[in-house]
Order: structure tokens, then C-alpha cells, then sequence
């Protein structure tokens, strides 16, 4: 949930490198079915839409975003995020984790690899903020996990990680309602830009 400004990282050479958001939706062999259920579900709320809609405005803005078509995450988020994206009119790519690992290795959380990551450059590849790997109340619970279970190594590990991850589920919920709230983040991200 990183919205920082740091305009000492400059992807430039990454923009025009990775799948347009129809191509990575088309090239994916796992989990594109739910892909597709959770990006044709999207509704914007009356109050958010003019504000993506008014970005339309400006030609400053590009998108690189970290994903790859395994992760429950990215199949979860990333259907929000395209379609942010493409009412605001930013361009968008999606740099597939594997193929990227230079850029994965600027945009770790905490310490570790997380995706989806959602990075806004301007057009000359200055990053200007980030967000991911998922909406901020969910983070939490792997961020208390990651805090009190610092051993990777422990015997209960791998139970307690399962307990945090289901966690993560259940604040998700079963609707839609987490992505207003993906929405309002990014809302407040590029705001900040």
C-alpha cells in the first residue's frame, strides 16, 4: 500500500514492453474464467466514476502493472484495476512477474514478493507512486502474520500462514465489495500525483 513519490526509480525501458490488458486476459491458461467473472462483475459507484473519467484529461500517466495469471490475488484485483485504468484513458501493461524480475526486486512488500503491484509512472518512466499487492484491510492481516511470525523455519509456519491467508479471504468477502475499495484507493493514490 505504498503510495510514496519516488522519482529516483525510472522505468522508461520497461514502458511498451509488456501485454496490453485484452492481451494479458486472452493469454491466460489458469484461472481466466474467475478472471473474467470478477472484471464483468465491476460496478462503479455513482461517486467514483467522474472522477477516472475527468484523468481522461490528462496524457501524463502510465500504468506498469506486476502480475502473472497464478496468483489469486491479481485474478481478484487486477479486473478492478484494468477497468479503473481504461475509463481513466491511462495506458496500461502488465509486466508478468517471471519475465521482470528486475522490476519485482524494486517493488518487494515487506521484504518478500507480493503481486499484484499496480505502478503509476509519467510518460518519461518516473515513478510517481504504487499500490498492491491488495486492498489495505486485507494487507493487514499478512502484515500482523509477517510480524509475529518472523521464523520461516517454525513448525507452525505453514498453519499459521493457511489462518492468515484465510483471514485475507474473509475480508475480501464473497461479493464485490472490496472493489469500491481498490477503487478508493487508487482514487487517493493518483490524487496524491
Amino acid at each position: 500500500m505504498e503510495g510514496e513519490i519516488n522519482m529516483s526509480r525510472n522505468l522508461y525501458a520497461k514502458l511498451g514492453t509488456g501485454l496490453k490488458p485484452q492481451q494479458f486476459m486472452d493469454s491466460m491458461a489458469k484461472n481466466k474464467e474467475k478472471f473474467r467473472q470478477w472484471y464483468d462483475s465491476f460496478q462503479w459507484q455513482d461517486d467514483d466514476r467522474p472522477y477516472f473519467e475527468s484523468l481522461r484529461n490528462r496524457d501524463d500517466l502510465r500504468c506498469l502493472i506486476l502480475a502473472a495469471e497464478w496468483c489469486g490475488d491479481v485474478v481478484r484485483n487486477v479486473p478492478v484495476v484494468f477497468r479503473a485504468l481504461a475509463t481513466a484513458a491511462i495506458p496500461a501493461e502488465v509486466l508478468i512477474i517471471e519475465e521482470h524480475p528486475d522490476v519485482m526486486e524494486q517493488f518487494l512488500t515487506m521484504g518478500g514478493k507480493a503481486i499484484p503491484i499496480v505502478i503509476f509512472t509519467d510518460a518519461g518512466g518516473f515513478v510517481l507512486g504504487h499500490w498492491g499487492p491488495r486492498p489495505k484491510h486485507v494487507q493487514e492481516a499478512m502484515i500482523a502474520f509477517k510480524q509475529a511470525n518472523p521464523d520461516r523455519e517454525a513448525a507452525d509456519y505453514q498453519e499459521k500462514l493457511a489462518e492468515a491467508r484465510s483471514e485475507m479471504g474473509r475480508r475480501y468477502g464473497e461479493g464485490t465489495e472490496y472493489q469500491a475499495v481498490i477503487i478508493k484507493e487508487l482514487h487517493d493514490l493518483i490524487s496524491s500525483f
